[in-house]
């Protein structure tokens, strides 16, 4: 098993570990990549640190990434785009409010109050749910970047894949540091369940006594005062979704996403170095930034690229997070579960992952998103490689996610799917 030490990064033995399905069938130094990985994400950390999104650290992480690119590509370009970072997550404080005014609402204009905490909740279902640009415009913008590094073909380019990794780290989730996965779920679950609850009850008053008139006096007057008083209890549970996340403290990020920006890069740095050369397919190794603010620099390369991207036989396959190798996961669907990527990828990457000695299972990312989403929706086929638990742990989106805690096996295994993936594309493509 590959070992991995924070100290000296030389605690590892050298093996050939796979063969690959090119012409060349050449054997891949792999464990040397995966450690070359986790000690330039030791560096980026110790030198850079935390990267928010659109953050001049995100940059400064970005460039280092693209010097070292330039050995192994024929183009390396930064590309500057606009993100407005704290939009993304502002509809956490806008439902709180919306929760608050509902419950004083209630004595008096319950329809009122019930129609204020139902338009409380449309900022979260447009950003969270369904990834739109909604609140931007109420925000500032700030310089964000994408890196695209491109390693042309011997011949004419016929076709062209993407391994793409988001360069930027997420602000801190407290919820999931002091209480793990399961304790965050719960404070979110009530402080849902509350806002629902005042909705509902809201409603209903409304309904039976503006719209049916019915006395409130006897039972029915008391019936919705000690419905109102317990809405007024339930009121403090909905700050609990307050300290989801902190906006003054991004993360380390060094498995989310740092090793998925390594598996990309290890990708390429081993081909060049195996001498392989493919005859007409392009390989592309993308380093999007924002990803954590609603994947908005993959949202902007795609809108800025998309003609190019259809004009060619374009394959995508998004790389995030290489740490619980048990969870290792090919991504069928995305977007909260909304979005369904394209059926052939999802199967080239599973048919790579047997190749490799590894029966990797379909899943999908049920809350939450990948850079994957951004190339579907844009007609982009593609499919997103992850090895993460998602209760979620611990680690995920908090200073825990250190490069102490680097899972080198599970970059390793993601580097060989990703290799073999690469040589499988080139040797056949996709069906049309």
């Amino acid at each position: 098993m590959l070992k991995w030490d924070a100290e000296d990064c030389v605690s590892y033995k050298k093996t050939e570990v796979i063969s690959m399905t090119t012409e060349q069938k050449s054997k891949f130094q792999v464990d040397e990549a995966v450690l070359y990985a986790c000690k330039r994400i030791k560096t980026i950390l110790e030198k850079i640190g935390p990267r928010a999104p659109g953050s001049p650290e995100e940059l400064k992480a970005q460039e280092s990434m693209a010097k070292e690119l330039k050995q192994w590509c024929s183009k390396v370009e930064i590309e500057e785009f606009t993100v407005h970072r704290q939009a993304f997550m502002a509809f956490i404080p806008i439902i709180v409010l919306a929760g608050v005014a509902a419950v004083a609402l209630y004595w008096r204009y319950p329809g009122l109050g019930a129609l204020v905490a139902l338009l409380g909740i449309v900022p979260m279902v447009l950003e969270l749910v369904l990834y739109k640009q909604f609140l931007d415009p109420f925000f500032p913008g700030h310089p964000s970047h994408n890196v695209i590094a491109s390693r042309k073909p011997k011949g004419e380019v016929k076709r062209r894949i993407f391994l793409v990794g988001h360069a930027d780290s997420q602000y801190e989730w407290l919820l999931n540091y002091k209480f793990g996965g399961g304790g965050m779920k719960l404070f979110l679950g009530l402080s849902i369940g509350s806002l629902v609850v005042c909705i509902v009850s809201s409603l209903l008053k409304f309904i039976l006594a503006d719209l049916i008139k019915l006395p409130m006096t006897g039972f029915w007057g008391g019936l919705f005062r000690a419905v109102g008083i317990a809405m007024i209890c339930l009121a403090p549970l909905f700050f609990g979704a307050v300290f989801m996340q902190n906006p003054f403290r991004s993360v380390p990020g060094a498995s989310d996403n740092l090793s998925g920006c390594y598996v990309a890069i290890g990708a390429l740095k081993v081909l060049a170095e195996a001498g392989v050369e493919f005859e007409n397919t392009e390989l592309v190794v993308m380093l999007s930034g924002s990803e954590e603010a609603g994947l908005r620099g993959a949202k902007a390369y795609v809108k800025a690229h998309k003609e190019e991207l259809l004009a060619t036989d374009t394959a995508v396959i998004a790389l995030d997070t290489f740490r619980d190798l048990k969870d290792m996961a090919v991504y069928n669907r995305d977007l909260n579960g909304i979005v369904k990527h394209d059926e052939q990828v999802c199967r080239l990457l599973v048919e790579a992952a047997k190749n490799c000695g590894h029966d990797l299972p379909y899943s999908s990312v049920y809350t939450g998103s990948t850079d994957g989403t951004a190339f579907t929706q844009g007609g982009i086929r593609t499919s997103s490689l992850a090895a993460m638990d998602p209760t979620p742990p611990r680690y995920y989106h908090t200073r825990l996610d250190d490069y102490e805690h680097l899972e080198p096996e599970a970059i390793k295994v993601g580097l060989e799917i990703v290799l073999e993936t690469v040589c499988l594309y080139d040797e056949k493509g996709l069906e049309a």
